[in-house]
């Protein structure tokens, strides 16, 4: 592994050449910095050998550097690499070529940044606001340091624009913001002939709350109390992430003991997610036994997450260099109590579904997400892998105790409602069997290890694989342990694109059943 690091990174040098300053990081972390007319160049060589857009930051260093700067992070799967390249953007022409039409994955992130930081991409297809939405004003861009956190924004009028359709037998069915059911606010517009969707245009960013700008400043321990306030049914994901983000800054080991913690209460927190998903998808299609069964079975696991970490959500259990608290004999004998009962009891749930014909036909080719469309967007976790994309961080970027284990990784080719469905109920059987194995294999010792002083103007990150799929926390620390900078992206963030393709062509009453079938999350992405 080593050995094929060493070579790609001795290739990336030579032909990335010439650049602006390069340095090699451990573990296996290449940092480089290039001009912007470099960008398209680079790219192309990254993505050529397999590197995939892990995240993309913007960040305002006008006052210590004098300009801004994008980051962007890539990944390299098989080699288990990392390549950061950084741009300079100067003040008096914030301007950056755009990559979206080569790469749509860029898509969001350029138009965030331009939102966010008025850094203009050049060249996209698709220059519509994404985060602020069209009444905000052109010239207030609340992610550069000189815009107070307390500052309310006047409003102006809307500059909102949606797909035109030609032709009289289009018809537009807008739904939302504002939903009937107990769900955050997001705008679906569709364009439909009868009732066959032809697109569908997706607005999100209702709830948009601020945590990055919250985070300026903050101490890294407080900040660690935001990370998790990012999601509330991935609270646990997005406050591991974040703490890994500083230990790899800080350059310290979590102890043995806490990294296997760490990985119980993850898959703890997938289960609860998967198998409270497997039933509200039945709502889909009006099986009531199943959302019971699945729901009764989601309270079973948030009363034991309860029982062990003092929250249903797991809020609160991770800690910046280890976890708060320990399991002792009782708990873990709680573990093996309750876990094997809701194993069965949700294979019985699975049998039913899967032996329901109804159900089946329902779910049978609806809602379909093709590969390359999960391929080209870069979709990742459950959706990503029910559409044949073979990704799992627990495996391809390993991390804490899924270093020196075998995670299994179930796949599905169809991408459809169905495929969705069997990849939570097999990933579910994965983790019931992770937490079995941990807990024979449980180390001893401490729990914690002190964080200490950490380096101003560092930039790190960390990564989790949360119950949706690859969460990254970008974090750039300031002078006194405090937050200089911090980028969530969330797994949902990088899926929600990918929805409007998978509803094409289907019948607007299908709509629900997909858009549940992709358990998306709105207040993780809106953040």
């Amino acid at each position: 592994m080593e050995a094929a690091r060493k070579q790609w990174f001795l290739w990336l040098r030579r032909e990335a050449a010439p650049f602006l300053s390069w340095e090699e990081k451990a573990p296996g972390e290449v940092r480089m910095e290039i001009s912007r007319e470099q960008l398209e160049k680079v790219t192309r060589l990254v993505k050529e050998r397999g590197g995939r857009l892990f995240t993309m930051v913007g960040n305002d260093e006008r006052e210590r550097e004098g300009h801004f700067a994008l980051y962007y992070v890539y990944a390299f799967d098989p080699i288990h690499a990392f390549v950061t390249v950084k741009v300079r953007i100067p003040e008096e022409e914030p301007t950056f070529p755009s990559l979206s039409s080569l790469f749509p994955a860029f898509n969001w992130y350029e138009r965030e940044v331009k939102d966010l930081f008025g850094l203009r991409p050049l060249g996209h297809p698709d220059p519509r606001p994404l985060v602020l939405h069209g009444d905000w004003p052109e010239d207030l861009f609340p992610l550069r340091k000189d815009y107070p956190k307390t500052m309310e924004a006047p409003r102006m009028e809307s500059r909102e624009t949606y797909m035109p359709y030609g032709g009289e037998d289009v018809t537009e069915v807008p739904v939302g913001p504002i939903h009937a059911g107990i769900i955050e606010p997001g705008h679906f517009r569709f364009g439909v002939v009868g009732d066959t969707i032809l697109h569908l245009d997706a607005r999100l960013f209702y709830t948009h709350k601020g945590l990055e700008k919250e985070a300026e400043g903050m101490p890294v321990e407080q900040a660690l109390l935001l990370a998790e306030r990012a999601c509330g049914v991935c609270a646990y994901s997005h406050g591991l992430a974040f703490a890994q983000a500083v230990e790899r800054i800080a350059g310290v080991e979590v102890p043995p003991r806490a990294k296997a913690l760490r990985a119980i209460y993850q898959e703890l927190e997938r289960l609860y997610n998967h198998i409270g998903e497997v039933g509200n998808l039945c709502a889909g299609f009006g099986l009531a036994v199943g959302v019971s069964h699945g729901a009764r079975l989601k309270e079973l696991l948030q009363q034991l997450n309860e029982r062990l970490t003092g929250h249903r959500y797991i809020r609160g259990a991770v800690s910046l260099g280890g976890v708060k608290e320990d399991l002792g004999s009782r708990e873990i004998r709680d573990l093996h109590a309750t876990l094997p009962n809701v194993r069965e009891d949700f294979s019985e749930l699975a049998e039913l579904i899967l032996g329901h014909e109804v159900a089946i036909n329902r779910m049978n080719g609806t809602g379909v997400l093709s590969p390359q469309v999960a391929q080209d967007l870069e979709v990742v976790g459950l959706a990503a892998r029910a559409s044949g994309r073979d990704l799992d961080t627990r495996r391809d970027l390993p991390y804490g105790f899924y270093e020196g284990i075998t995670v299994k990784v179930p796949l599905q080719r169809t991408g459809d409602v169905l495929a969705r469905l069997k990849q939570r109920i097999e990933e579910a059987e994965v983790s019931f069997s992770l937490i079995e194995a941990i807990l024979t294999k449980l180390p001893r010792g401490e729990i914690r290890t002190e964080i200490g002083r950490l380096p101003s103007y560092e930039a790190g990150f960390g990564w989790v694989e949360s119950p949706r799929g690859e969460t990254v926390h970008w974090l750039m620390t300031g002078p006194e342990n405090r937050v200089e900078r911090l980028r969530i992206r969330s797994a949902t963030y990088s899926n929600w694109p990918a929805v409007p393709f998978a509803v094409k062509g289907n019948i607007v009453p299908d709509f629900p059943l997909i858009n549940k079938s992709f358990e998306l999350c709105y207040a993780c992405c809106d953040r």
